[in-house]
């Protein structure tokens, strides 16, 4: 079972991302490789922010928060932008 970081804001709190990644333009696997490599150089708890053009990126990026142990704190789409915050698991498993 996941749980909340107590460092990370509820509900409609604004989170001030640590670090964004623009990878529109990119493919699947590609944006979620790319966050990967640069979350695993991240320190635990912080937020990374992706954006992607890419239409399997919502369900990529759930998978790999989930996998990861990683927080989706938010996935928003406007005109075919999706962005996503993610807050870094709070220990490496």
């Amino acid at each position: 079972m996941s749980t909340q970081n107590p460092n990370i804001p509820d509900g409609d709190a604004a989170v001030q991302a640590d670090i964004v990644l623009d990878l529109t333009g990119l493919k699947c696997p590609l944006p979620v490789l790319k966050a990967r490599r640069q979350i695993n150089q991240m320190a635990p708890s912080t937020v990374l922010q992706v954006t992607a053009d890419d239409p399997a990126a919502p369900l990529d990026f759930e998978h790999f928060c989930q996998t990861g142990g990683h927080v989706l704190l938010s996935s928003t789409e406007q005109a075919g932008i999706f962005t996503f915050q993610i807050a870094k698991a709070a220990t490496n498993s």
